[in-house]
């Protein structure tokens, strides 16, 4: 039993990259021994003192044994183990995570694993950095299918074995016609306007001609689920030919790796700069909330249109219901647009309005002093906003416009769209754009007969990116690329677009769509963090 703890302890320190000497371990032991600590719990403890050792400035790759006694001295001050938890505070784990404020972490496919970018980020970006953030997702979507059980071949000798296809690269092809290929590889247009999709090796022209014919057979009218966009990742199956094309019999979405799978790899990795959690702490903390936080909720809303007579009228509404029935969200997100029309090119008046209705709304929400002192206010801003930018990630919206909620609301946080809400262990994105009909308008000729359902799976997830597409249809600053990732999956993500209001849950991350506030009634979604679902509200 012994042996399995000294296993445990080495391998949780370990994953901080630091190694133990015999005088530390034997410390360790010590502790867990003299606290009673179950074996079930050994991990959880060992990780909560191997996380504050490795934030100390003098920790060592060496464990020393001084600094450990010192980590070990702090933590018996917070509290001794065995006693009651304290109830959980949500504020202190609660963060507000701005795009331009996120590490970048890339793809090292000499390591087999992300590494932390070093170079400074601008926002103008280089042409190593354009193909840089392409490839990165072309890697990141291909090391989590390699993992995958349907790509994954058995180590055991067996006929299905033999007949297996695996995934090859285009310069694979040549010389090679009349054998089957299965390809992963962006889909776009060559300079001649033939589809063809294309890898980190080369490109290869696709023929759909005999893909239609197989469908056609099977009186199916669709090769698979979800939109096929340019810019899109994609599994491409066919026979190459002697014409250097490959003749399509199959296409499908990349398969998506879940979250708990991909934190089990990558746990340790602080995408977000705020400090990583473990799964254990995870579920530690998703018992706790379910616990001790099942009242807690986030309202979220869209194209709160300031200009128009009936937003504060809404929230007013919105409001006075959360007062009286004693149910002040955690958290409001109001998503753009702010304003019903571009004022990019406005006159002086047009501008001065748009301020103005801000003012109204700072007004209105300090007029609520308990909404006040205990919600978080958070603005994402719209494609019609003014950010100084139309490429994604978007800046804040500027502060000359926001100057009075900042003054009166003190618990006001004006974000990049998209943005991130770490909360305990959750991954919240908020991402605010017309993407819907962006893709729509930019769909290949492999799904002519696009239904509801396939909107409301348009692959983001799949995709492992908030805007499958080249940049040439919808810029992107390079050098931020992975501010719109989308791996590890999150916990939620909040697509507010003009697109009708849904909601599900695809490989255990909940994806919706709040819808425009203002309508026939105005509505909002909200968020249950304890039950991470969902539901849709209303004012009257």
């Amino acid at each position: 039993m012994a042996d399995d703890r000294q296993l445990t302890i080495i391998k949780v320190f370990r994953k901080y990259s630091h190694s133990l000497g015999p005088d530390a371990l034997q410390f360790l032991e010590e502790i867990l021994e003299s606290h009673d600590i179950a074996d079930n719990d050994v991990e959880f403890s060992i990780e909560t003192i191997a996380r504050e050792y490795n934030k100390q400035d003098d920790a060592a790759m060496k464990v020393s044994l001084d600094i450990l006694r010192r980590v070990y001295d702090a933590l018996q001050d917070q509290g001794n183990p065995g006693e009651a938890e304290e109830l959980l505070d949500p504020d202190s784990h609660l963060y507000f995570v701005d795009a331009f404020e996120m590490p970048s972490w890339h793809w090292s496919q000499e390591r087999g694993t992300f590494e932390k970018s070093s170079s400074p980020l601008t926002v103008a970006g280089s042409a190593d950095s354009r193909i840089a953030a392409v490839r990165n997702r072309l890697h990141i979507i291909k090391q989590s299918i390699l993992r995958n059980e349907h790509f994954s071949p058995s180590t055991l000798p067996s006929r299905d074995r033999e007949h297996l296809v695996t995934l090859k690269s285009t310069k694979q092809l040549l010389g090679r016609a009349g054998e089957r290929f299965l390809l992963l590889g962006m889909l776009a247009h060559n300079k001649e306007g033939k589809l063809c999709v294309e890898d980190s090796d080369g490109s290869v022209e696709l023929d759909l001609s005999t893909m239609a014919r197989i469908l056609r057979s099977r009186d199916d009218d669709e090769p698979g689920e979800g939109l096929y966009t340019e810019g899109c990742f994609a599994l491409v199956e066919g026979e190459y030919n002697e014409d250097g094309i490959l003749e399509v019999v199959a296409m499908g979405q990349p398969p998506c790796e879940d979250r708990e799978t991909a934190r089990s790899i990558y746990g340790h990795i602080d995408f977000l700069g705020q400090g990583s959690t473990s799964l254990l702490e995870d579920s530690q903390f998703a018992r706790r909330i379910r616990e001790e936080l099942s009242d807690l909720y986030f309202f979220f809303l869209s194209d709160v249109w300031l200009d128009h007579p009936q937003t504060l009228v809404g929230l007013q509404k919105m409001f006075d219901n959360c007062i009286e029935n004693s149910f002040i969200p955690k958290i409001i997100v109001m998503c753009g647009n702010f304003t019903r029309k571009s004022i990019m090119q406005g006159g002086g008046r047009d501008i001065q309005r748009y301020q103005e209705n801000f003012d109204s709304l700072a007004d209105l929400i300090a007029s609520y002093p308990q909404i006040t002192r205990e919600t978080h206010f958070v603005f994402v801003p719209g494609p019609l906003d003014i950010t100084g930018s139309s490429a994604l990630p978007r800046r804040p919206i500027l502060s000359t416009f926001t100057s009075h909620l900042r003054s009166k609301i003190p618990k006001v946080h004006f974000t990049s769209n998209p943005c991130r809400l770490k909360f305990f262990g959750q991954e919240v994105v908020i991402f605010r754009e017309d993407t819907m009909a962006r893709m729509l308008r930019n769909t290949i000729g492999i799904k002519p007969n696009v239904t509801g359902e396939d909107l409301r799976r348009y692959s983001i997830l799949d995709q492992s990116h908030l805007t499958p597409l080249t940049t040439h249809i919808q810029p992107v600053l390079p050098d931020f690329d992975h501010t719109l990732r989308l791996y590890p999956l999150p916990t939620a993500v909040i697509l507010a677009d003009k697109y009708e209001k849904y909601k599900l849950t695809y490989s255990g991350c909940h994806v919706f769509n709040p819808g425009g506030f203002v309508g026939n009634s105005f509505s909002f979604s909200t968020y249950c963090p304890a039950e991470r679902s969902s539901e849709e509200g209303y004012v009257i």
